[in-house]
């Protein structure tokens, strides 16, 4: 069995769900070479996640935004973090229920996703600035 590790940084992005699937591929070209493995992928910060998700239609990313923003609203009265501005403390709850890291089946070289899924970087700030994910791939 083989490991292989990096770091990739992603572009700024403003606040939404982004499909992120072929940066990933195009700057972890080891992935290629594993028949049967797992990729792990793991976001450095605490107001963006990853998620797994339709890739296909861009509306089911606006509609993620839409009901993200209606579940965890800004300017909360009992926020207590808010001097990071008002878009902060909601990110920091949309990381943790979106989630860090993912883990995706490698088979003959390729990400193992299905037909309609794609990678998301769910980024919860207005301007969270670039994004590092930590990849890492194993298998034979």
């Amino acid at each position: 069995m083989e490991f292989f590790q990096t770091e990739i940084h992603l572009r700024s992005r403003s606040r939404g769900f982004h499909l992120i699937t072929e940066e990933i591929v195009n700057q972890f070209s080891e992935i290629k070479g594993i028949d049967t493995g797992l990729l792990h992928i793991f976001i450095k910060h605490t107001s963006a996640g990853l998620a797994i998700n339709e890739n296909a239609d861009p509306t089911v990313r606006e509609d993620f935004e839409s009901h993200f923003d209606r579940m965890v609203p800004e300017n909360q009265p009992y926020y207590k973090h808010t001097l990071e501005g008002s878009d902060d403390m909601p990110a920091h709850i949309k990381s943790s229920l979106t989630g860090t890291s993912l883990q995706i089946p490698i088979t003959a070289g390729q990400l193992n996703l299905g037909t309609w899924q794609g990678i998301y970087l769910c980024e919860h700030r207005n301007n969270g600035g670039s994004r590092k994910l930590l990849l890492t791939a194993y298998g034979e």
